[in-house]
C-alpha cells in the first residue's frame, strides 16, 4: 500500500527556508507516511527550483499566484492524504506520529497544526496565541498553520480558488470537522520582525476584515505587499 500524504509546498524565491522546511518532512519519509513532494513554483529567479530537485520534489511551474500554485500543486497529487505547507513553516519534531495517529483515528476530518513563530518575546506569543485562538473559535486557520486533508474532500469543497491572498481563508470557510493538532508549525516571523508585531497583527486583522466585507483578493494582495516598515515612517 503506497505511503498516504503528497505534500504540496508552494514557493517563489524560497531557497533561503526551504531547506529548512524540507529537512523537517524527513520524519514523515523515515515514518513511511509521505508518498511524493511537490513543489508548486511561481518563478523563482533564486535557486528555489534546484533545491526542490535535489531533494527529489516534482516541481510544477506557473504563474506566481497563491492560489494557483496550490491549485496546480494539488491537481498533480495522488496521495491519499495532502499536506499542505509553506515553504517557510517548519513541523516541529515529533509531527509524523501526531499524523499518522490522526489519519488513524481522526474520522478523516481535516487538520491545522498549531502556530508558532521562530523567534522570541512577548510580541511571537501573542500573536501565535490569537491565532491558535482564532483557528479554534472561527475554524480560520491560514495557510503558515498547514493543512493536513483528504484529496476527496480538497477536491469536494472545490480546492484552492486562484487568487494571490486569501486562498487559505477561501478553502478552509467551506470545510467541515476542521480540528487542531498537538504538533507545531514553526513559521518565520521576518515580517513582523520588519514592521511590528502590533503593527503587522493588525493590518493582517484588517486585511481579514476587508476580505469579509467582499474587498477582492487583488487589492488586498498589493496593500499587503506595500505594507510600510516602521523605518518608513
Amino acid at each position: 500500500m503506497p505511503a498516504p500524504i503528497s505534500v504540496v509546498i508552494p514557493t517563489v524565491n524560497s531557497a533561503y527556508e526551504l531547506p529548512g522546511c524540507l529537512e523537517a518532512l524527513m520524519e514523515g519519509l523515515s515514518a513511511g507516511l509521505i508518498r511524493e513532494l511537490i513543489v508548486t513554483d511561481g518563478g523563482s529567479a533564486d535557486q528555489t527550483c534546484l533545491i526542490a530537485d535535489e531533494a527529489g520534489a516534482e516541481v510544477v511551474s506557473g504563474a506566481p499566484s497563491r492560489g494557483g500554485q496550490l491549485q496546480r500543486g494539488c491537481k498533480a497529487a495522488r496521495g491519499e492524504w495532502l499536506l499542505i505547507l509553506h515553504a517557510d513553516t517548519r513541523l516541529s519534531q515529533g509531527w509524523s506520529e501526531v499524523v499518522e495517529t490522526h489519519i488513524e483515528a481522526g474520522r478523516g476530518r481535516p487538520a491545522h497544526f498549531r502556530l508558532a513563530f521562530r523567534a522570541a518575546g512577548a510580541g511571537a506569543l501573542w500573536v501565535a496565541g490569537w491565532a491558535n485562538m482564532r483557528s479554534r473559535l472561527f475554524g480560520l486557520p491560514y495557510g503558515d498553520q498547514g493543512l493536513l486533508i483528504r484529496r476527496s474532500d480538497y477536491e469536494a469543497a472545490g480546492g484552492y480558488p486562484d487568487q494571490p491572498l486569501m486562498e487559505d481563508v477561501a478553502l478552509v470557510r467551506r470545510l467541515k470537522g476542521l480540528v487542531a493538532l498537538s504538533a507545531l508549525a514553526n513559521t518565520s516571523a521576518n515580517r513582523y520582525l520588519r514592521q511590528g508585531w502590533l503593527r503587522r497583527g493588525a493590518a493582517n486583522l484588517f486585511i481579514l476584515a476587508r476580505y469579509a466585507c467582499g474587498t477582492s483578493p487583488e487589492k488586498l494582495a498589493k496593500a499587503y505587499r506595500k505594507a510600510p516598515s516602521p523605518k518608513d515612517g
